[in-house]
């Protein structure tokens, strides 16, 4: 049975990983002739309750990550997909591993794809891996794609 990919999830953080690995994306839902969801997750905040910080101040600071999202991914939009049209887009606030899962159930996603390399150093460590808590627990398949992977031409024999 050959698998049809309808609806894929695109997580954007709006690094040089994800925006280096999005022209595959597209490639890849033009391909299927399928529907390309963009997600910015803005991280919740709420670990740093623990400190001394209003949680006012938190939350008003998650609220503007969160239009600075919307700001930037409608620009990406603009600017890489000027020739693409059935695309939607989508902030939400969380944590960026529940969010892609919860956001691939409710829109029916058929694959995430995703870089593999995100965080570096003490934020991997601290927050772990985003490509593998989804790998590990999505429902649906999903391919990871390594930015620093130089490009390899696959020759048909």
């Amino acid at each position: 049975m050959k698998r049809v990919f309808r609806k894929i999830l695109f997580p954007i953080d709006f690094s040089e990983c994800s925006t280096s690995v999005f022209p595959q994306a597209l490639d890849i839902s033009r391909q299927f002739d399928a529907k390309l969801y963009l997600l910015f997750v803005a991280r919740g905040i709420s670990y740093l309750t623990t400190i001394d910080v209003s949680r006012g101040l938190l939350k008003n600071m998650v609220a503007e990550i969160a239009r600075t999202g919307e700001n930037q991914i409608q620009a990406f939009c603009e600017k890489n997909m000027s020739d693409f049209s059935n695309y939607e887009t989508k902030v939400v606030t969380g944590n960026p591993e529940e969010q892609i899962l919860k956001s691939a159930d409710q829109q029916g996603i058929d694959l995430i794809i995703m870089a593999t390399h995100g965080r570096k150093g003490l934020d991997r460590t601290l927050m772990g891996s985003v490509a593998d808590h989804v790998i590990k627990n999505a429902d649906v398949p999903v391919l990871t794609i390594n930015p620093f992977r130089p490009k390899v031409k696959y020759v048909h024999i």
